[in-house]
């Protein structure tokens, strides 16, 4: 990290280096650090045109390859959104070459190349950031905390499901298995996620998937027991003609809880509380999670705290990912 100054106050500052020029940095990274003064993007790696890309975001440095990127020392930080069956290799180089690492989700293939990525972690001491960047917005704390109040009383079931029509292309990494694509791993880790942080570690009670051509799953349905006689429903779709939709809903004793859109909430969302037969509507204020995201991951950096989105974390999530495409019959 350098120095800089902001005023009279010195400011320090994160520099990124982005490995891949991704459609979603734009909106995942640069804009939010073009709102601090404490972070700047300051590098970005392709195989692609990285010099547009560079000259389109103000990016004053590109490098050749990966490795050049990750072994920069003026670089504090790697941001990577490259295929998911790029993210263990190349947040593993990031991490051996003395670098931080904030990793697009699906964290990776599965959960023997998470926990490659977590040994990593234990013999560099670096750390690692898994990007699931709803999870620091103050709607999913206000989730958490509400469920943990004991306001809905015992819970006694759940479902969470993201759906979002992506039309099929061959080459298209989310519809290529063998690039990490799949209704589960692009849409469904989030669903996955939510349930994990409110009730903890799931057994796969059943599975079933729709697939593409190609073998990747275009839709994907699982029964989960999270013990203490709570199961949950978990859903994710891209196939053609499914309507867009990111909810929550939770039955307990004493009322239920709905919450739509929990993944993008700055665009819109609401959260209903039905207590005898009456509905109590809101909705919680805050900025993009991007830039929740990435103020949390600054500040944890800068003072040693840890997150709930790191390497155990992710871990964790693909062994569920993998649980359910075994039960599924996908892998």
């Amino acid at each position: 990290m350098n120095g800089a100054t902001a005023g009279d106050e010195a400011v320090t500052v994160t520099r990124v280096g982005l490995l891949g020029a991704s459609g979603i940095a734009p909106r995942a990274i640069i804009a939010p650090a073009k709102r601090r003064a404490d972070v700047s993007i300051v590098a970005v790696a392709s195989r692609g045109d990285a010099a547009d890309y560079a000259q389109r975001h103000g990016i004053g440095r590109v490098h050749a390859d990966y490795q050049a990127l990750v072994d920069d020392s003026e670089i504090d930080l790697v941001y990577i959104a490259l295929p998911p069956s790029e993210h263990a290799r190349w947040t593993i180089a990031a991490l051996e070459a003395g670098k931080d690492v904030l990793c697009e989700k699906p964290f990776a293939m599965n959960a023997v190349e998470a926990d490659e990525v977590a040994q990593a972690v234990e013999r560099t001491g670096r750390r690692v950031v898994e990007a699931f960047h709803d999870y620091y917005h103050p709607l999913f704390q206000w989730v958490r905390e509400f469920v943990a109040s004991g306001e809905l009383g015992v819970i006694e079931a759940a479902t969470a499901e993201f759906n979002a029509e992506i039309p099929f292309e061959a080459s298209s990494i989310r519809h290529v298995p063998e690039l990490g694509g799949g209704a589960l791993m692009d849409l469904g880790c989030y669903p996955l996620h939510w349930l994990r942080s409110l009730f903890g570690e799931p057994t796969v009670v059943k599975a079933s998937a729709e697939l593409n051509p190609l073998g990747a799953d275009l839709s994907i349905a699982a029964r989960l027991d999270f013990g203490n006689e709570l199961e949950a429903n978990l859903g994710a779709s891209m196939a053609p003609g499914v309507e867009f939709g990111a909810f929550l809903h939770i039955v307990g004793s004493k009322a239920t809880l709905h919450v739509d859109n929990l993944v993008f909430p700055s665009g819109g969302h609401s959260i209903v509380v039905t207590r005898d037969g009456l509905d109590y509507t809101s909705t919680i204020a805050g900025e993009e999670t991007y830039d929740h995201q990435l103020a949390a991951v600054l500040d944890a950096f800068r003072t040693g705290e840890s997150l709930a989105t790191e390497v155990e974390d992710s871990v964790q999530t693909m062994r569920a990912i993998d649980d359910i495409y075994r039960v599924a019959g996908v892998r």
